[in-house]
């Protein structure tokens, strides 16, 4: 069984509701300051961003980190927390 973080078994355990987009697992607080700034202050609005995507990893990991500077370990953890919760409750 692959590992699940504290922080993403926080996330999938209940609908998203208006969760800032710190709260979502592999977002630093450095990033989500950049999120915030650019307009991406809540959870479900970096949803859309990944749904507009069609919910490809690879895209939204390479927008994320060309457009906001995350890491690569930060884009991957965050669009699989974000894919993860569309299987949960989409």
């Amino acid at each position: 069984m692959a590992y699940v973080s504290p922080r993403l078994r926080a996330f999938l355990s209940e609908p998203m509701g208006d969760k800032d987009v710190a709260c979502i697992d592999g977002i630093s607080q450095a990033l989500a300051n950049t999120l915030v700034a650019k307009g991406f202050s809540k959870a479900y609005i970096l949803l859309g961003q990944f749904l507009l995507m069609h919910k490809n990893e690879a895209a939204f990991q390479n927008w994320i980190i060309y457009c906001c500077g995350a890491t690569e370990c930060e884009a991957k953890r965050s669009s699989k927390c974000l894919k993860e919760w569309c299987t949960c409750f989409l």
